[in-house]
């Protein structure tokens, strides 16, 4: 299963039935987990731990140092969860911190091009689309979506079920379950995916409502926070309020009202 011009170190912990194709490369102290592809020039290296049923893609790189002026070259790894696929030419940097790990969740798709930087955080079923760029100490929440060419600045999160349009760029955070476009703007709640999600018709319209006094009840973030909780006695919307209250960059304001492509 290893291709004889693989370059695979003998301290290198592999599961029996990795497949290693033409030129790749996995360094010493690296672990790949049963089922996993590395497919022709990858790189695993930086003692990376690879969940089972991964896809490592064609000139792929795992584990390769931060870009961080304050890297001082301490052990740290990537930790990849089980049945991921990280696509051609997407990079993945290890932690700056020693002993510290940037981490993808389980069932994580990461396209071509795209960049995930060191200590980001993904929950399970990320979605990256083709050049997506996240910069350093991002959190990515369970089934998020980011389109095509968007970027997120460091420490930024985005909540469970948030969606960012391609090209968007976003410094500020997004709520779980909102939709972001443009430069720092949501305009609206995820409503098809919170349906393919399983979420009922009841738990769809309270988390809109919730939404609407948050962006646009015409009260400060505070407030608004407050009112959610005395109207609203669900576990989905008390995880947006609890996100919102812990945000240290502020989140994202919203599209104003009229303008064209508010979620409904």
């Amino acid at each position: 299963m290893i291709h004889e011009t693989a370059l695979v170190s003998p301290d290198a912990d592999l599961a029996a039935d990795v497949a290693v194709g033409p030129g790749a490369i996995v360094d010493a102290g690296c672990v790949v987990g049963a089922g996993t592809t590395i497919q022709a020039r990858a790189v695993v290296t930086g003692t990376s731990v690879i969940g089972p049923g991964t896809l490592i893609g064609y000139g792929a790189i795992v584990g390769a140092e931060p870009q961080d002026v304050s890297f001082g070259g301490g052990p740290s790894r990537v930790v990849v969860g089980a049945r991921c696929r990280i696509r051609e030419y997407a990079t993945v940097h290890r932690g700056t911190e020693a002993g510290s790990e940037t981490v993808i969740g389980d069932d994580c798709f990461i396209m071509v091009g795209a960049h995930v930087a060191h200590n980001c955080v993904l929950g399970d079923r990320v979605t990256m689309a083709n050049n997506v760029l996240l910069a350093g100490y991002v959190e990515i929440g369970a089934g998020c979506f980011l389109g095509g060419g968007s970027v997120v600045h460091q420490f930024t999160r985005l909540g469970r079920l948030a969606v960012m349009r391609g090209n968007t760029r976003i410094g500020k955070d997004v709520p779980p379950f909102c939709m972001a476009v443009d430069t720092n703007e949501v305009f609206g709640v995820n409503l098809a995916g919170l349906k393919r999600a399983g979420f009922d018709a009841e738990a769809r319209r309270d988390i809109r409502d919730a939404y609407r006094t948050l962006y646009h009840g015409g009260l400060k973030v505070g407030q608004a926070l407050d009112r959610i909780e005395a109207d609203f006695d669900r576990p989905e919307v008390a995880e947006l309020v609890a996100f919102v209250r812990a945000s240290k960059r502020g989140i994202c304001g919203a599209r104003p009202l009229g303008r064209k492509g508010e979620e409904d």
